[in-house]
């Protein structure tokens, strides 16, 4: 046999604290950036990442490449989604 079958066998099962742990909560603010020539404000988007809690999860799957957690208030974060930061 190969090892690469082997392979997976060998990955301990994920936990769902560490699954939370894995996962970022994205939050997109607005954010005031000083003044232009007129005076008006200018206003950019800020997106900033926050954990998610343990007791949050209420679901959650390990595709060995990422990991996505389903919230109890029903919504989806996928650590996927945060790979380029």
């Amino acid at each position: 046999m190969p090892d690469a079958d082997k392979a997976p066998a060998l990955q301990k099962d994920l936990t769902a604290t560490e699954a939370a742990k894995r996962v970022k909560r994205a939050i997109v603010e607005t954010v005031t950036d000083g003044k232009d020539a007129e005076g008006n404000p200018v206003t950019k988007q800020a997106t900033r990442y926050v954990p998610i809690a343990a007791e949050e999860v209420l679901a959650y799957k390990d595709y060995r490449s990422h990991v996505v957690v389903v919230t109890k208030d029903g919504r989806k974060f996928s650590s996927a989604d945060q790979q380029g930061d």
